[in-house]
């Protein structure tokens, strides 16, 4: 991964290596918070344009009203903070990665009275296969393991926690070779 200057945390940008949480972070112990994912790509007039921004916007704020998690900034200012974290680290193609999450301060299952915190990093990141998978193709692999049962987990929201699944699928592949 290629760092930046400076990532958006709790409504100001701090530089990359201040841009920490405690050890005891709920959602790090518990998986509840929410992400996107979204590409910027430079365009042919030099300028750059994020894909489908509106609407990756929504989906994060529709996946933390699924996880019941109270994002305390606006659709907006999430958006204006994901271009203004494009322009101070000078980066018009790359990876934008919105995140949610909940705090430090209570451990266990109910604890709803933690601060809710929200981050947005942006790296230059190439294609997601590579270049190699890009030109020759990718081999692929059935995981041992299954996908939970979309009423089982609350999977048509893009909660952290639900991506244990894949990694685990993921490692597993690239370990069989």
């Amino acid at each position: 991964m290629v760092k930046t200057k400076k990532i958006w945390l709790d409504g100001k940008l701090v530089d990359w290596e201040k841009a920490t949480v405690h050890a005891l972070t709920h959602t790090l112990h518990y998986g509840v918070g929410v992400f996107e994912g979204i590409r910027s790509y430079r365009q042919v007039n030099g300028g750059s344009a994020v894909f489908r921004l509106w609407e990756h916007i929504d989906r994060l704020f529709d996946s933390a009203h699924i996880a019941t998690i109270k994002i305390p900034f606006t659709r907006k200012a999430i958006t204006d903070a994901i271009i203004k974290t494009l322009r101070v680290n000078g980066l018009k193609e790359g990876y934008i990665r919105p995140i949610v999450f909940i705090g430090d301060g209570e451990m266990g299952l109910s604890a709803w009275d933690n601060p809710i915190r929200a981050a947005i990093a942006v790296w230059p990141w190439g294609s997601y296969l590579g270049e190699k998978g890009l030109k020759n193709g990718i081999r692929v692999k059935i995981a041992s393991c299954i996908r939970p049962h979309v009423n089982s987990e609350m999977l048509r929201a893009k909660i952290c926690g639900n991506y244990v699944n894949s990694i685990l699928a993921k490692k597993e592949a690239v370990s069989a070779g």
